[in-house]
């Protein structure tokens, strides 16, 4: 029996998202969790970092019990700083991030936050995990909270599970009950992508301001891919390393001939 494993939680909903409170309760029934997310919502910010304001963080309570770190600042700031910092002294096993209140597959794993906060865990040489919930609908986090746990705590405790240096799992729950979902797929990242458009509105000085809208256009039929996974009630773990070279392409432009 491996030892209790010590977590590090983020996310990009912010501190008091019950996904992420959901989320802690369960992962402290096999680990020693510490919290430091983000202060407010930060969803879609991709993996960006603060470098010209200064970061400010609190003590966020719980019942009266301290339960983690808030940081006004990203979900990569958050881990970064929780990480090196906060929590120095601790030799993190697992980052983990999440769970997202809708999906993180196909383009949008591109922009998320909670991705960028497991992203910034493998960073610094911690495996990561990134969970999303596919819906953004009102839902109860308790039963997504409970799969997740119970998924993580699998990879953590099987011994033929590896997750490779430089690698993070991205975790995507179909929003279906317990008993309709029909397994784990192992998927790739979906080619699927939003056909984004504007509108324009005035405010109440007549001024025009525009509101980011769109579409999504599904290209993924195969369950291969993480989008279809889900949306066949499968739970869609997709292996992701933020290295972006393309290698074939690599391959390719290393034959050109450019002089100066």
């Amino acid at each position: 029996m491996k030892n209790k494993p010590n977590i590090l939680v983020s996310n990009d909903d912010g501190i008091e998202a019950p996904g992420l409170q959901l989320l802690v309760e369960e992962l402290k029934k096999f680990a020693n969790v510490y919290v430091c997310a983000p202060y407010r919502q930060q969803s879609a910010v991709g993996h960006s970092i603060t470098i010209f304001y200064p970061l400010r963080a609190y003590e966020h309570l719980k019942d009266g019990e301290l339960f983690g770190m808030a940081v006004e600042g990203t979900p990569a700031d958050a881990v970064k700083i929780g990480v090196l910092f906060f929590f120095k002294d601790v030799k993190f096993d697992l980052v983990v991030s999440g769970i997202n209140h809708g999906a993180n597959t196909a383009i949008n794993i591109i922009y998320s936050g909670t991705v960028s906060a497991a992203t910034e865990g493998t960073i610094l040489g911690i495996p990561s995990i990134a969970v999303s919930l596919t819906t953004f609908s009102k839902v109860d986090f308790r039963e997504p909270a409970k799969i997740a746990s119970k998924v993580i705590r699998q990879i953590w405790e099987d011994d033929s599970i590896k997750i490779s240096k430089g690698t993070l799992l991205n975790i995507n729950i179909p929003n279906a009950e317990a008993n309709q979902i029909k397994g784990v797929k192992i998927t790739k990242q979906g080619k699927s992508y939003w056909e984004d458009s504007f509108d324009v509105r005035a405010d109440p000085n007549g001024r025009d301001y525009y509101w980011l809208t769109g579409k999504m256009v599904y290209k993924d039929e195969s369950t291969e891919y993480d989008i279809a996974a889900v949306n066949d009630n499968y739970i869609s773990i997709t292996p992701l390393h933020f290295d972006l070279t393309d290698y074939a392409a690599y391959e390719e432009i290393n034959k050109w001939k450019i002089k100066i």
